[in-house]
């Protein structure tokens, strides 16, 4: 009989963790018409279960992280995905749309699996060592993305739009066991009370070196925000994109992140976190501008667009494995506070761009502002890439 588990986690483990964890936001949203027609309620409403869900995990993240540092790695995620678990089969059976969507809430208590996996990566392993395993675990952060709409859509068509929920309760309860069964507690110094950790915020809050690995992951995941936001109404207004060409285009950005994420995996111990934030942001800012480029010369065609934007997905998978580990090393007696707090920041970030990306966008129609906008939000990444750089500041 298989017990509990006394040593640290596989990485298979690992990456199933961060992997549900981006199928809970985006595997159901092909089923979004069908669930607002099917509780009566409006397309707004419905759209909560989205936009709700980010707010939850932002909070989530906050406390998840201290209670890791102060409990440890291994009972909180044991607890969130058994939330999940109960959530999912909740959102199952809901026959109203409040209901749906209080339970739908509970469903990020998932986000646990995303926001502590890098804080197990960093308690067993030094910074660099830690970074190049991130970038092989955000690699599957890369494939779920073009995975889960597939894969929703087809289960609507067949069963109808609850089976997304029965997948997400079965999904849920697999990776309770193998938790259970594979990941051993990692945090190896516990503080000794929760007074403590409430005090890690204005530790971590205070520190230069934090803001800048934090602002370069929030920065550098709101170019891919705002590219979420606008690229569908750019590419249906500019080129009339069909909805299955659009699919594929949107997809050719994660791909992007997913090349970059094994190219960080390779290099990531052979050179400075600071080097690869860097250099990944180098890579993001030079396809923008080239893309820009394009444009103000007249070759406007959708690989223009899309062909500069897969840049951003391969730099922000060579900065973002580096600038997580990063952040977690400022204090690495807090690293599930780090890790929640600059998943927060990177969430709120988000969340912020993608509506002010909305707003311009409706007024300046077109490509030209939709990559001048990823263009502002990638420097910004960079000038924060750069501070980590600084002489002195940091020795990782």
């Amino acid at each position: 009989m298989i017990g509990p588990a006394r040593t640290p986690p596989r990485l298979i483990t690992l990456i199933c963790l961060t992997g549900i964890s981006t199928l809970s936001l985006n595997m159901f949203l092909p089923s979004l018409v069908s669930i607002a027609a099917d509780f009566g309620a409006g397309y707004a409403i419905v759209s909560l279960s989205i936009a709700g869900y980010l707010a939850a995990t932002a909070i989530l993240q906050i406390i998840f992280g201290p209670l890791s540092d102060r409990f440890g790695r291994r009972p909180v995620l044991l607890a969130a995905l058994t939330v999940f678990c109960l959530a999912s089969i909740g959102a199952f059976f809901a026959q109203t749309i409040w209901v749906f969507l209080l339970f739908r809430m509970f469903q990020g208590a998932i986000i646990a699996g995303a926001a502590l996996s890098p804080a197990v990566v960093r308690d067993t392993m030094p910074a660099k060592q830690a970074a190049s395993m991130l970038g092989y675990i955000a690699m599957a952060m890369a494939i779920a993305p073009m995975l889960g709409p597939m894969l929703g859509g087809a289960l609507e068509a067949v069963f109808g739009w609850r089976s997304n929920f029965a997948l997400f309760a079965i999904l849920g309860t697999g990776l309770l066991f193998l938790t259970w069964a594979d990941l051993g507690e990692t945090n190896r110094s516990p503080t000794s009370s929760f007074r403590q950790q409430l005090r890690a915020y204005p530790v971590l809050l205070s520190s230069a070196e934090f803001w800048a690995y934090g602002l370069c992951m929030a920065f550098s995941t709101g170019s891919f925000y705002v590219f979420l936001a606008g690229a569908p109404l750019v590419s249906r207004t500019l080129f009339g994109t069909s909805p299955a060409e659009l699919g594929i285009y949107m997809g050719s950005i994660t791909a992007g992140y997913f090349l970059g994420s094994f190219i960080s995996g390779r290099l990531s111990l052979r050179h400075s976190l600071a080097t690869m934030m860097i250099a990944g942001r180098i890579v993001a800012c030079a396809g923008l501008l080239v893309g820009i480029g394009l444009f103000l010369a007249g070759v406007v065609h959708e690989w223009t667009l899309f062909g500069a934007t897969i840049f951003v997905g391969v730099g922000n998978g060579i900065t973002m494995p580096g600038s997580s580990a990063g952040v977690m090393s400022v204090r690495p007696d807090l690293a599930g506070s780090s890790s929640g707090l600059a998943g927060a920041l990177t969430v709120g970030a988000g969340a912020v761009l993608t509506s002010a990306a909305g707003v311009v966008l409706s007024r300046f129609d077109g490509a030209l502002p939709l990559l001048a906008m990823m263009l502002a939000t990638a420097v910004l990444g960079l000038v924060a890439a750069m501070r980590v750089a600084v002489p002195g500041d940091t020795d990782l």
